[in-house]
């Protein structure tokens, strides 16, 4: 178990572990030591719908009590939707899920009474698991919940995400929701009907289903092809399995990417300031009207950037290449709007591509295209160690001969860029870039080209060249 971009992540057998009671325990001790939490008050719990995270969620919920706490019991929904509650609050929250990655691994986010945790919280809280004093026995009592406030949190999520919509405002708007495993795939439904929506809810499935944004499978894209042309769609939306990464596919299944969505809604919400991470599109800058600041992969980064770059007033919004929308200041619009919401979103991009294509008479295919950015596509290499992936980026760090050679059968190497990962523009000026992910023991490539089909060829032939490395 480690933290990675965005939480504590490891095999679900580790988080059933006495490893679970130390970070648990070092959470509560870093907030009461920073006076986050005073002795006795509550924390808020909630989860995902994999099958380890109840039992995960218990034992969490178990330490906590047996510390002095009370236990608000938030059951299962978006990660957004626990954390805008808690924060309503003012309290703290930890969140069970391991968002996209697979099925047997799984994860927590901590958050403090107004933020997500940052990077020095992080390590705060690994030196105190890593420090003598904290004992990692599991509960020998079940001390339980204080409370159970599920219906309260969807109601407060509900609330919110129908306050930025006008009403009615998708009135005549078929929509495909793929609900697979996802947290939010009832919230959606309800919430897309309760403003004027005609939706079909799609593919719901017992077992979950790990859905990265960033590497949708091609016989899911194939799936969302023929619902559009079946049912008559005007879009697909779903969300990954704890829904703060937004999915949304055109009328004609085809998926509209991170870079896009994040761009629609930065425009929407009136944004003066755009935060977004180095594998973002790089056509994403100034000229679009935004002023644009770039980060390391990871929303504690982005946050934090929007907290530096917010000192002036200015509207600031941070989003990711997956589509995950981060609102740093309070925004209105047409008699809609909403209260910051420094963490990942899926609702509110969903939201706001459906009534920008709507309110401007154009099909989502059309507003897509509208924004002039360069092609991209990204995909990953599943189990593929981090030892693997950190001796891999050493070796391609070492010198240029290592770097030219291992990718001269894509191109020449013009310039370099190691923010995060090693991001590479060639003499074609195409780009690829290789990074290890955070969360999971995966490799991910990101390519940017002239077209789809080369976007397409440049990821997949980059990652055959890490498959083929014996280093």
């Amino acid at each position: 178990m480690k933290f990675g971009t965005s939480g504590l992540r490891g095999l679900a057998t580790d988080l059933l572990s006495p490893q679970t009671a130390a970070y648990t325990k070092a959470f509560a001790r870093y907030l009461l030591e920073i006076g986050a939490l005073r002795p006795g008050g509550r924390i808020f719990i909630g989860r995902d719908l994999r099958a380890s995270s109840p039992a995960i969620s218990a034992l969490s919920a178990n330490v906590l009590s047996g510390m002095g706490l009370n236990v608000v019991d938030c059951g299962a929904l978006p990660t957004p939707a626990l954390a805008g509650y808690a924060w309503s609050h003012g309290a703290a929250a930890l969140m069970v899920t391991g968002s996209h990655i697979p099925a047997e691994r799984n994860g927590i986010k901590f958050f403090l009474p107004d933020a997500e945790i940052g990077k020095s919280d992080e390590a705060a809280i690994t030196a105190m698991v890593e420090a003598p004093r904290v004992t990692d026995e599991l509960p020998t009592r079940n001390y339980g919940f204080i409370a159970h406030e599920e219906a309260k949190a969807h109601r407060w999520y509900l609330d919110r995400s129908r306050g930025l919509a006008t009403k009615n405002a998708l009135s005549g708007v078929k929509i495909g929701v793929y609900q697979h495993s996802s947290v939010a795939r009832d919230f959606l439904v309800e919430l897309l009907e309760s403003l004027g929506a005609s939706v079909m809810p799609l593919a719901r499935t017992p077992y979950f289903i790990a859905v990265d944004t960033e590497a949708i499978p091609a016989e899911t894209i194939e799936m969302f092809s023929s619902w559009a042309g079946e049912y008559g769609l005007d879009a697909i939306v779903s969300a990954d399995g704890d829904a703060d990464r937004p999915l949304i596919a055109d009328e004609n299944g085809v998926q509209l990417r991170g870079d896009i969505i994040g761009l629609v809604t930065a425009w929407w919400v009136g944004a003066d300031i755009v935060v977004t991470p180095i594998t973002s599109n790089s056509g994403i800058h100034s000229g679009l009207g935004f002023e644009v600041v770039r980060t390391r992969v990871g929303s504690p980064f982005v946050i934090s950037a929007m907290r530096e770059t917010a000192m002036d007033g200015r509207k600031v919004v941070g989003f990711e290449a997956n589509g995950g929308f981060m609102l740093g200041s309070s925004f209105q619009r047409n008699g809609t709007g909403g209260s910051a919401l420094p963490t990942r979103d899926a609702i509110l991009p969903i939201l706001a591509v459906l009534q920008s294509a709507r309110q401007s008479g154009v099909a989502l295919s059309v507003l897509a295209k509208s924004w002039p950015l360069p092609v991209c596509a990204s995909d990953r290499l599943e189990h593929f160690p981090a030892e693997q992936s950190q001796a891999l980026m050493e070796h391609l760090s070492s010198g240029n001969t290592a770097l030219r050679d291992f990718l001269s059968p894509l191109g020449e190497v013009v310039t370099l860029d190691r923010t995060d990962g090693l991001r590479v523009t060639l003499s074609s000026g195409e780009i690829v870039h290789l990074r290890p992910s955070g969360n999971a023991p995966e490799l991910r490539c990101y390519a940017e080209a002239s077209t789809p089909a080369e976007a397409q060829s440049l990821v997949a032939r980059a990652l055959d060249r890490v498959r083929s490395w014996n280093g």
